[in-house]
């Protein structure tokens, strides 16, 4: 299933219609002066974040880009409530994350649906789970995957779809539950550009009828500009933030592959990559010189 940190506890009886339940209210985020520490297989301490300051405010899509290993991703764990930080305050709708974060999605970069059931029955999951009973959840993720254009799809295996029907499935299965908080960890890394396009205007479709707050990473660049109402760069490990850019384009933004020719979008892209090529190539040089070190060791 697309992973979901939890459900709304919303139940709804089994005269609703599926869809016509009012949308969670969306939660704003906050993160003061977070640091997250590791112990690596060594036994040495590792700080993956420090001083991590950051404010997402409700309704607001925030897309997060970085050099590899600088924690973006465990910042998305520790909004959900999977991972705790080490120091600083985090909050979630005004309440401190402590446990798994209340009627939050979580997207992956990989496939996170069972692999044994239907699509319909990975969709139906969150619905379930949060005590609705199985029809009404069946007559939801039907809903939901006409919404995604998988209507006639529903009785298929995920191995017997695409990868962009696959991350379509793992949508639904994210919004169906109607988060208030939507975090995606590069969702659409691992698909072909065409694919990435089309997968990102059908995100902003979706969006658009809900409006939960999204915290979006990605190392695509024209991909933050062209979905985020800001986009966030952070520094090479330990991860901090360095810089955060207001992407003032207007909404709805239409085809992502046609705004990114615009002359404003060109002017943000070349802004944002001064600032983001600086901590690739820290990063680079500092993964470079280690492995110069291993290979001079006896």
């Amino acid at each position: 299933m697309a992973a979901r940190a939890a459900t709304n506890s919303r139940a709804g009886s089994s005269a609703e219609r599926p869809g016509n339940s009012a949308p969670a209210q969306a939660a704003g985020i906050e993160l003061r002066g977070v640091a997250r520490r590791f112990v690596n297989p060594a036994g040495v301490a590792f700080t993956a974040l420090r001083n991590f300051t950051l404010t997402v405010k409700p309704g607001e899509f925030c897309a997060i880009v970085g050099p590899t290993g600088c924690g973006k991703s465990t910042t998305l764990g520790m909004v959900s409530g999977l991972d705790r930080p080490s120091a600083g305050t985090l909050t979630v709708g005004g309440r401190v994350v402590d446990g798994v974060t209340p009627g939050t999605g979580f997207v992956f970069q990989s496939d996170a649906l069972m692999p044994w059931k239907s699509v319909v029955n990975n969709v139906m999951m969150g619905p379930v789970f949060a005590g609705v009973g199985k029809r009404e959840a069946g007559a939801r993720a039907r809903d939901w995957l006409r919404r995604v254009g998988l209507s006639g799809f529903e009785d298929h295996y995920p191995h017997q779809l695409s990868g962009g029907m696959r991350k379509r499935v793992s949508l639904a299965a994210a919004l169906i539950t109607e988060p208030s908080v939507l975090l995606m960890d590069e969702p659409f890394g691992a698909l072909d550009v065409q694919t990435k396009a089309i997968m990102s205007n059908e995100l902003l479709t979706l969006w658009e009828q809900s409006r939960p707050t999204v915290m979006f990473i990605t190392h695509d660049l024209e991909e933050a500009i062209a979905l985020a109402d800001k986009v966030v760069v952070v520094t090479a490990s330990p991860g901090t933030v360095k810089a955060t850019y207001s992407v003032d384009l207007p909404r709805p933004r239409g085809a992502v592959q046609e705004i990114r020719f615009g002359d404003r979008f060109r002017d943000l892209h070349h802004q944002i990559w001064e600032s983001l090529r600086e901590e690739v190539e820290r990063a680079y040089a500092r993964t470079a010189a280690s492995a110069a070190s291993r290979e001079e060791q006896p």
